[in-house]
């Protein structure tokens, strides 16, 4: 689904104007600004009720056109732009000069992705220049991942939303750094730690001194409902001993409900990683919906396959702050 060429229009004239646009990537849905234009950037904060402190990603056409928020560009961060882009993989590089605060937290480095959803790229092309954008949604909450979620969540906050459909991936892009000679694996996604060492070699866990990034906040991508990551082999227990607690419980797991009950809602999500992947935040959203007391989630199988999945469930299940230095949303 591609909006009529007069919308992308419309969103590049709004996005010159100051005001947010929400767009499809193929990860998940973004809340754009001007990423030249410190005031437009800070609109997307107001909206999302997110901390100022926080980075953002900088989408662009191609690799020319982020080398000019680079101010160094090593030969692994070149190789994996042409092994990856357009693409759900994010780059964090050292910042240009031209790069302002508010895009990057204040900090040294900023996050650039070539993202390949065709609504995407006629916008970027459209407008001409970099858009910053993290997920098109409240703060710390699941991102969207349909056009109807983005006004759900937003409302009159984004000027325009462009419906390109569902995204194709569904979950946020893999963040690598390339910085200081290394490459670091900073947050897993659809590009797996094995694809990126096919590319550039050793690929390292993020360190102490790893840049903040989206994502890496310790509650996030988060429901309303109270969500419960189970094992398996004690789903089933699980479930019973939450409804003798009383009220209706929210399942989301790969195996079959045991037996029907007007008090369980239960969401068979695929077996396979990717698809998984694709319907995870819909399915989040639709059992948040569900007047549930509790959301139990099967835990899902160990290996690189599942990583950004795993990801995602442990910190939609972790309960309280953001650790300090850890950041939310992106695509």
């Amino acid at each position: 689904m591609i909006p009529l060429p007069g919308r992308i229009e419309e969103a590049a004239a709004l996005l010159n104007s100051g005001e947010l646009v929400a767009f499809p990537t193929e990860t998940v849905y973004g809340l754009g600004a001007d990423a030249s234009n410190p005031r437009a950037v800070s609109r997307i904060f107001a909206a999302k009720g997110r901390p100022s402190s926080h980075p953002l990603i900088v989408h662009v056409s191609n690799f020319a056109a982020a080398r000019g928020w680079a101010g160094e560009v090593p030969p692994a961060a070149e190789r994996l732009a042409e092994a990856f882009w357009p693409g759900p993989l994010t780059i964090v590089l050292p910042k240009s000069a031209r790069v302002p605060d508010a895009v990057t937290g204040g900090q040294a480095t900023v996050a650039l992705r070539a993202p390949a959803h065709p609504v995407a790229r006629a916008l970027l092309a459209a407008f001409g220049r970099g858009i910053a954008a993290p997920s098109a949604n409240r703060y710390g909450r699941i991102s969207p991942t349909r056009a109807v979620h983005v006004r759900e969540e937003l409302g009159r906050r984004v000027a325009l939303v462009l419906d390109g459909g569902d995204c194709e991936v569904g979950l946020e892009s893999t963040i690598v750094a390339c910085l200081g000679g290394r490459v670091a694996l900073l947050r897993p996604g659809s590009v797996s730690r094995s694809q990126v060492a096919d590319v550039v070699g050793r690929v390292e866990d993020a360190g102490a001194d790893a840049p903040r990034v989206p994502g890496r906040q310790h509650s996030h991508y988060a429901p309303g409902t109270p969500l419960e990551l189970v094992e398996p082999a004690s789903l089933a227990r699980a479930v019973e001993a939450a409804l003798a607690q009383g009220g209706r419980v929210a399942v989301l797991a790969r195996s079959a409900p045991p037996a029907e009950s007007g008090q369980v809602v239960w969401r068979r999500m695929p077996g396979e990683a990717r698809p998984y992947g694709r319907a995870l935040y819909a399915a989040l959203r639709d059992l948040d919906s569900a007047g549930a007391a509790r959301i139990l989630a099967e835990a899902v199988p160990a290996g690189e396959a599942w990583a950004a999945v795993s990801d995602r469930l442990v910190r939609a299940a972790a309960r309280g702050d953001a650790a300090d230095g850890e950041l939310a949303e992106s695509t």
